[in-house]
């Protein structure tokens, strides 16, 4: 695997603009649900099993990291607030290269191996978030 800087080719998807428009839209939708003071979405595993899903707690991560607290985003989710981290720091860049129109960061030439290692890792990462929401159940 190697990183790569490509043009934006004439009738290329546009990953940095359309990505950078769902997060942003999905972060201002959030900010106006709260605002209005609209009910907080339950999670239906959850009400159902009573153990929390692979996802509970991301939105109370999302709104304590938007208030600065990043302790209790790590404690409502960790694994969620590593992506809206990196969410975050992916909108920078999307911002950066759009405005300067420059050239895009491209992961290419992927190994099996390497393909196999990030899909292993993924599935660990999950699964050890996991392993924390359920022992952190009391909080839900």
């Amino acid at each position: 695997m190697r990183v790569a800087r490509r043009r934006m080719p004439a009738a290329g998807f546009d990953h940095e603009l359309v990505w950078l428009v769902v997060s942003v839209t999905a972060a201002l939708g959030g900010a106006i649900w709260l605002r209005l003071g609209l009910p907080t979405l339950r999670c239906p595993f959850l009400a159902v099993t009573g153990y929390p899903c692979l996802t509970c707690g991301a939105a109370r991560c999302a709104i304590a990291l938007a208030h600065g607290d990043f302790f209790g985003a790590w404690l409502w989710n960790p694994l969620a607030l590593i992506a809206l981290c990196g969410v975050l720091l992916f909108d920078i860049y999307a911002a950066v290269v759009l405005i300067a129109l420059a050239p895009r960061l491209r992961l290419v030439d992927w190994t099996r191996r390497e393909k196999n290692a990030v899909r292993l890792t993924v599935v660990v990462l999950i699964a050890v978030n996991w392993i924390f929401l359920l022992s952190h159940r009391t909080q839900f």
